[in-house]
């Protein structure tokens, strides 16, 4: 068997192993492979921005992942989308672009993380993102395109904002800026009319550059050690194992549902789990898989007064429209997300800082099965959704090898609602949209609420509506978490795996605790920090 010998091996092509590929070979001198299991990116429906609604469930392009039956949503199995594309869950996201709010990373800093702070990691982001504003104008500076597409939203988002001015809720022109709490306009990674993954941002400047080496259908078996150093990765290709050395470090970046997946599987992990699929134990760490968090959504759905985007692209003359439009002037519906405007608000008024986040999308749609699998269908009639997630919250679940087989999915188990403020988050989070719908301006677009309606339910209808409905909004994290303590967490505050040299995982399964909003831009600023750990450690 030949082995090539790298400096750097990079397990992920996502939202992280991008970031990595670019910074760990910035220097022209060090070799980098990156490993990713799924294929190329160069894809219509992956570029143009509204088309993950067609990969949301495109296994070509989706692990199409799906937890255990879940005793706190009534034993329901929540389906997980995970990008197996190069980008990752950047190339099928809906783009909406969040920092996260300050005080989350100083509750990272406060759990034993120094470094991690808000005041360590604004300027992070600040080096890397490049804003763009509403006239179309970019930032001289930074990789990843930050759109305010405030210029293309949907008419509606007006009545959203006045039914939110009505019950009372702040408002705020920027998510990422000084003042993040209240509802506004979600900007998005958005180029000039196309999605701005990360892999348009930072790994294909890498491969320009030559030192990087990138392996499509590759998917990471384990992680090879001599004693506890890692000195490589056993990978499968086109039904052929493959190993590949790395002189400096070994960087896991698959997300986390699979980082914890390949480190069990190298026999890091729970020490009875390992052993009973037959894996020989490196290194005993209950942590490994556990602290799993993930935001829990609920949608409302109304029929509107006044046409949305269902008017739009529920027809196919309407279809003809808007894709001429966007063919023609890269813009339009086509050209930007949804998720169009929402916000950062606190369920109550005790509340110590917003503890919700809200959706308003101008449009309802049902999921059809075809003989190509299931299809997301805009519904014929005016609609729009009303959405809230739960911010930070308490229960903590597992991901675990549910074989030791590598193409065999793991065993997921989210716990859902397991904490009781779980379950009274989720109360009042309803009762703030009811709220919201109460309102003169919502009113006076709502045609009728599709049920259940939410008028119709009382305190324990709606958590038993919750329990019935609610499903992941795609930010799974903490499965490899972060921490000080070897006993109680993954990796230390330099993204190193407790116990083990050479050896990083980065990736939002690092994150101690998820943070308030989307997660594809914290992942991508906890790779640019874990990169220059790397970096450091290797000087």
């Amino acid at each position: 068997m030949t082995v090539d010998e790298y400096d750097y091996i990079v397990v992920g092509s996502g939202s992280a192993g991008c970031v990595l590929a670019d910074r760990l070979s910035a220097d022209g001198q060090a070799r980098v492979l990156v490993l990713e299991a799924g294929e190329h990116d160069r894809r219509l429906w992956i570029n143009m921005p509204i088309g993950y609604g067609k990969s949301f469930y495109d296994q070509r392009v989706n692990w199409k992942f799906e937890a255990q039956p879940d005793p706190g949503l009534n034993k329901r199995q929540i389906y997980f989308p995970r990008g197996r594309v190069v980008g990752g869950s950047s190339s099928i996201n809906a783009m909406v672009y969040c920092r996260g709010l300050p005080q989350d990373f100083d509750d990272w800093s406060a759990l034993g993380n120094p470094g991690w702070s808000w005041r360590d990691v604004k300027p992070v982001y600040e080096r890397f993102e490049r804003p763009v504003d509403a006239t179309g104008r970019a930032s001289p500076k930074g990789q990843l395109f930050v759109s305010d597409v405030r210029r293309q939203l949907h008419p509606m988002e007006q009545v959203f904002f006045d039914g939110a001015r009505q019950a009372g809720l702040p408002f705020t022109d920027d998510f990422n800026g000084t003042e993040p709490e209240g509802v506004g306009r979600y900007r998005i990674n958005t180029r000039q009319g196309m999605r701005w993954s990360g892999a348009d941002a930072f790994l294909r400047p890498a491969l320009r550059r030559g030192q990087v080496r990138l392996l499509t259908g590759a998917m990471a078996s384990r992680v090879l050690f001599e004693g506890r150093q890692a000195v490589g990765i056993c990978y499968h290709q086109d039904g052929v194992e493959h190993q590949a050395r790395a002189r400096r470090a070994v960087v896991l970046s698959a997300g986390a549902v699979q980082s914890p997946q390949v480190l069990q599987l190298s026999g890091v992990g729970p020490a009875d789990l390992l052993r009973a699929h037959g894996i020989p134990v490196l290194l005993a760490n209950d942590a490994v898989g556990g602290n799993l968090q993930d935001h829990l959504a609920m949608s409302y759905y109304y029929k509107a007064t006044q046409p949305t985007l269902n008017n739009v692209l529920s027809s196919w003359l309407g279809k003809l429209r808007v894709g001429l439009q966007y063919v023609t002037t890269l813009s339009g519906p086509l050209s930007i997300s949804v998720n169009q405007c929402g916000g950062f608000v606190r369920s109550h008024a005790g509340a110590a800082r917003p503890d919700l986040q809200l959706y308003c999308n101008p449009i309802t749609y049902t999921l059809a099965q075809s003989d190509t699998g299931t299809q997301i269908v805009p519904d014929k009639f005016a609609g729009f959704i009303l959405c809230f997630q739960p911010c930070r919250p308490l229960s903590r679940g597992r991901i675990d090898l549910a074989s030791p087989d590598v193409h065999a999915a793991p065993h997921i188990q989210p716990n859902y609602l397991s904490h009781p403020d779980d379950a009274r988050v989720a109360l009042l989070g309803a009762k703030l949209v009811q709220r919201l719908s109460q309102t003169p301006a919502l009113r006076g677009l709502i045609r009728e609420a599709i049920a259940p309606a939410l008028d119709t339910l009382d305190d324990a209808g709606m958590l038993a509506d919750f329990r019935d409905r609610a499903s992941t909004c795609y930010h799974p994290v903490g499965t490899c978490m972060m921490g000080s303590d070897p006993q109680t967490s993954v990796v230390d505050p330099q993204l190193k795996v407790h116990g083990l040299d050479r050896l990083y995982v980065v990736d939002a399964s690092v994150f101690p605790t998820v943070t308030s909003g989307n997660t594809h831009a914290p992942t991508t600023m906890v790779a640019h920090k874990g990169a220059e750990a790397i970096l450091q450690a290797a000087r």
